[in-house]
């Protein structure tokens, strides 16, 4: 079987690409993304209760810093999407994400200025019966705020089918 892997899509292992938030985070998204997750927790909206736990402030949920385009600064591409893809070297096909492993270092907070750099790990794939040859393609994205400091890590799969 031939393989779906080109020199010119192994040269991507390892390439990075980096964004930086043109703000800082604002309280208002905090609360208003606890809001949407359904998290009614105070430490996300009541400086009162806030201050009084082992974080002396408000806090954003966990998944905040991954899931949010605030930290991008762009246009939209041609589908519509705002934030970061890998314009990858591959004929058309379905792409499907295979899954995220999170890593939370420390908690974001109002005022922080995130800074995200992603990172391709590695590219393979698998013959699969039903789907042909699937490509997966795994990256990294580590998130820092304004004094260097580890946020969050998040790794990512995803796979094209052809």
């Amino acid at each position: 079987m031939t393989s779906r892997i080109t020199d010119d899509l192994k040269s991507w292992i390892g390439r990075e690409a980096s964004y930086t938030s043109p703000d800082e985070l604002g309280r208002a998204s905090i609360r208003y993304f606890a809001l949407a997750l359904g998290d009614d927790n105070p430490i996300y909206s009541n400086d009162e209760f806030a201050r009084k736990t082992r974080h002396g402030g408000i806090i954003a949920p966990p998944t905040f810093v991954c899931e949010t385009n605030q930290i991008f600064d762009q246009p939209l591409d041609e589908n519509g999407y705002l934030g970061h893809h890998w314009p990858l070297p591959l004929a058309s096909g379905r792409f499907i994400r295979g899954g995220n492993e999170y890593e939370f270092v420390q908690p974001v907070r109002a005022g922080d200025r995130i800074t995200v750099t992603w990172k391709i790990l590695d590219i393979y794939e698998r013959h699969t019966r039903k789907l042909g040859t699937l490509i997966f393609v795994v990256s990294e994205a580590r998130y820092v705020n304004q004094r260097e400091e580890l946020l969050a890590i998040n790794r990512e799969t995803n796979i094209y089918s052809p």
